[in-house]
């Protein structure tokens, strides 16, 4: 139930945001009633028609009711440019404001992981974990589950263009793939969607409303409470202090704390409680009290370069009037309006002899103009490309012992010189796709980067001018074992050094998998959450 006055008594678990990975962790850890569960959302709740209509995304992000509204620092590589930096500031965190695209990522991904000395985490491992959170409408295979919370659907009425976008794939020499998240992932198809009855089907729809909210008595979920503080008695997490309508406020927990504010906010939390590394909590006036240098390090993120296209039919959603769009929405659920608008795409190889593929693309049939903050008043359609294993490393840093404060940003991106040359030989392969025939009945002229961009030196300069994060920052809190000296929390997400503390969102990715972040966000609350419930 949803709380608004002070809460009283100590609980056995609080968790700390309830985005993707806390609703699940409120959803399995509440199943039994004997466990007393504290949700503590800084957002507000997700009761804006813009959280549920599929295409509202366009409308959450870059709005302060529901984005963090955070900013990197200017980017040394990107020509010193300040990117915006969209995570989602509401229940149901940034699944109530993303795209909606189901993608697991690769098995090779995971068994990385566990190469990495992360027992557990290898595709085997973590392939019933997806299968238990998933409610695929297609039905049960030996890759996708059925029954589960997350509800996985094809798209209603995706447009036309996209199978020109297929059939132009085949002509450069690439395969259809129907399934990304089956036995493998290369080829372009349609993305499968979070989705439910034509409807956004969030984290919180998925774990929290439905299971908690309405059946349980035993979880308290209270929303725009800034948690502010944990509180540790040696090294042991023993509640958290927070701000939640101009009151102070303290909660005390009896068996453990669960950071689950993801890839910004959860290292910022530890450094603002003292825990991380230690010279830099003294520069901003923080006495630190547990030294742990890896915390705010290990930053990564997928970096977008936009192929914009002008279209010479009005075979796209430039054109889309906003009205009759919601109307047909209201209607039938219908047309532009159940869109992810990143309706299909692909996983290529940038080269050959290369073991999975490296980049991906997301074909949108629309003109996406500085992800969305620039209008152009022309129909077009954009091809997304970015590189999916980037090794640039950034950091999140504390602006100032003041939690109010947005952190400092350094997402370092295109540090390593392997991470441009890759994005450029993806620009290369989805410029050949968009030249291919089939496109010619569409087909005007190119936007971005522009006929006179043709060198690989040109297309360079134009990335470190325009490219964009693709929202995937992961990291931040990295798993490892205890001889990493940069890993924050061990193979079932605790804390190294501390008791009763523990961090479970995609800031514990040691590496970025090769796809959306989202469903490997659930799946990882999912595991842990197993781990925390074994006798």
């Amino acid at each position: 139930m949803s709380e608004t006055t002070p809460i009283e008594g100590e609980f056995d678990y609080i968790i700390v945001g309830a985005g993707s990975a806390g609703c699940v962790l409120a959803n399995r850890l509440s199943a039994d009633p004997d466990q007393r569960v504290l949700l503590l959302e800084a957002g507000g709740m997700d009761d804006w028609i813009w959280f549920h209509i599929p295409v509202g995304y366009l409308f959450a992000i870059g709005n302060p009711r529901s984005d963090w509204m955070f900013r990197t620092e200017p980017e040394e590589g990107l020509n010193g440019r300040s990117l915006a930096y969209p995570r989602g500031k509401v229940i149901g965190g940034s699944s109530a404001i993303n795209a909606m695209i189901y993608m697991r990522g690769q098995a090779a991904d995971y068994d990385h992981w566990r190469q990495l000395g992360l027992a557990g985490w290898g595709w085997d491992d973590v392939l019933p974990f997806f299968k238990k959170a998933e409610h695929n409408e297609r039905g049960p295979s030996e890759y996708h589950g059925s029954g589960g919370p997350l509800n996985v659907a094809d798209q209603v009425s995706p447009l036309q263009i996209n199978e020109a976008f297929f059939h132009a794939s085949s002509e450069a020499g690439h395969k259809r793939n129907d399934d990304f998240n089956g036995a493998v992932q290369d080829g372009v198809g349609y993305f499968q969607v979070t989705q439910k009855d034509r409807q956004r089907w969030s984290a919180a729809s998925a774990y929290l409303h439905p299971a908690v909210e309405r059946n349980r008595n035993n979880v308290h979920i209270v929303s725009n409470a800034l948690v502010e503080r944990i509180i540790l008695d040696q090294d042991r997490a023993m509640g958290v202090r927070y701000v939640v309508d101009g009151r102070d406020e303290v909660a005390r927990c009896s068996r453990e704390i669960i950071l689950a504010g993801g890839a910004v906010n959860s290292p910022q939390l530890l450094m603002l409680s003292g825990i991380g590394p230690a010279d830099h909590l003294k520069s901003v006036g923080i006495r630190p009290l547990h030294d742990l240098p890896g915390v705010g390090g290990n930053l990564q993120d997928h970096l977008d370069a936009s192929l914009l296209q002008f279209c010479k039919t009005r075979d796209t959603y430039d054109s889309a009037n906003k009205l009759v769009s919601l109307y047909r929405y209201w209607k039938d659920k219908k047309g532009p309006g159940t869109s992810p608008i990143a309706e299909s795409g692909g996983f290529l190889r940038s080269q050959p002899g290369l073991g999975a593929p490296d980049i991906q693309f997301h074909f949108l049939p629309v003109l996406v103009v500085d992800h969305g903050r620039t209008r152009i008043k022309k129909n077009g359609y954009s091809l997304h490309v970015c590189t999916l294993r980037p090794e640039s490393r950034g950091t999140i840093r504390l602006r100032s012992a003041d939690p109010k404060d947005h952190p400092l940003i350094d997402a370092n991106y295109l540090a390593e010189r392997r991470d441009l040359d890759t994005l450029i030989r993806g620009v290369k392969i989805g410029r050949d796709i968009l030249a291919q025939t089939e496109f010619d009945p569409y087909r005007a002229d190119e936007f971005q980067p522009g006929a006179a961009v043709k060198t690989d030196a040109e297309i360079e300069q134009w990335i470190r001018a325009k490219c964009e994060t693709e929202y995937h920052p992961v990291g931040t809190c990295k798993m490892g074992p205890v001889n990493d000296p940069m890993a924050v929390v061990d193979h079932r997400c605790r804390v190294h050094g501390l008791q009763g503390l523990r961090v479970v969102d995609a800031s514990v990715m040691p590496t970025l998998v090769g796809g959306n972040t989202n469903a490997p966000t659930i799946m990882i609350a999912e595991r842990v959450a197993a781990f925390m419930q074994e006798p």
